[in-house]
C-alpha cells in the first residue's frame, strides 16, 4: 500500500462528532416514539435541500449572488461525504437557488438517513410484516444527539432564549418547511411558537445570532423561495 493511500481522509461536519444541518434537521423531524420522519415527501425534500445549501454557504463551499438569488460551486469542496455529494451537484456557473434546493433535496433523504444510522443516532431494526414479509423499523439510537439538538431549539421557541446562528438557521428551516406543528410532542404547538418561528424565517434572530448576517439573509431567502414553491411550480424555470 502506498504512503498516499494510507493518509486518512480529512474530517468535516457530519464525519466527526458535529451533526450537519441536514442531519440535525432530519434527526429533529424523526419521531422516536413511532419511528416516523415528519414531512416525508416534497416537504422533506425542500427542507433537506435548504439545509444542504445553508451548510455549504456557511463553510464557503458555494458563492452566493443574493441579488439574483443564484449560487455557484467554489473551492475544493467539503470533507464531509454527505456535504460533498450535495456540493458536487452545484455547477461552477451561477444557478438559481430554488432549482438547486430541488435538485439536491430530492437526492438527500437516503444519504442523510444513512449518515444518521452510521453515527448511531438512528437504528434500523429488522422486522417481519404479517409474520413472514421482511421489513424494517427506525428506532432511536443511544447517542443522545437528538436531545442535545432539541434543547436549544425548544429554549428559543418556548422560552424566547436567543440561540446561536446554527440553531437559528435550523429553526428557520423547520418553520419555513411547516414542520414545527408535527413536533408538538417535543415543542407544544401554539400561536406563540408559530410567531417565533416566522421571525426566524425572516432573519430576525436577535443580537446573539444576528452577527451572521449573510447566513440569516440566505435562510430568509430560502424560506421565501424554495419552501413557497408548490408542486405545480416544480418545472418552472428560475
Amino acid at each position: 500500500m502506498s504512503e498516499a493511500s494510507q493518509t486518512p481522509e480529512p474530517v468535516g461536519p457530519g464525519d466527526s462528532g458535529e451533526a450537519t444541518l441536514p442531519e440535525a434537521l432530519m434527526l429533529l423531524l424523526f419521531n422516536p416514539r413511532n419511528g416516523t420522519i415528519a414531512g416525508e415527501g416534497l416537504n422533506l425534500m425542500y427542507a433537506l435541500g435548504g439545509a444542504m445549501i445553508t451548510e455549504l454557504a456557511m463553510h464557503g463551499h458555494i458563492e452566493l449572488d443574493q441579488a439574483k438569488r443564484k449560487a455557484r460551486r467554489v473551492g475544493d469542496g467539503p470533507a464531509s461525504s454527505l456535504l460533498r455529494g450535495a456540493w458536487s451537484r452545484v455547477p461552477e456557473q451561477t444557478t438559481g437557488i430554488r432549482s438547486l434546493v430541488i435538485d439536491i433535496g430530492k437526492r438527500s433523504r437516503e444519504t442523510t438517513l444513512d449518515r444518521l444510522i452510521e453515527r448511531g443516532d438512528i437504528n434500523k431494526e429488522a422486522r417481519r410484516f404479517l409474520g413472514f414479509i421482511p421489513t424494517h423499523a427506525l428506532v432511536a439510537g443511544a447517542t443522545g444527539t437528538r436531545d442535545r439538538l432539541l434543547a436549544p431549539v425548544r429554549a428559543a421557541l418556548v422560552d424566547g432564549v436567543e440561540p446561536d446562528s446554527r440553531t437559528a438557521a435550523l429553526i428557520a428551516l423547520l418553520s419555513a418547511s411547516n414542520n414545527l406543528p408535527a413536533m408538538h410532542a417535543d415543542i407544544p404547538w401554539s400561536g406563540e411558537i408559530h410567531t417565533r418561528g416566522k421571525k426566524f424565517e425572516r432573519g430576525d434572530w436577535g443580537a446573539k445570532a444576528a452577527s451572521d448576517l449573510i447566513l440569516s439573509s440566505l435562510v430568509a431567502q430560502l424560506a421565501s423561495t424554495a419552501f413557497a414553491t408548490t408542486v405545480s411550480a416544480l418545472g418552472r424555470p428560475d
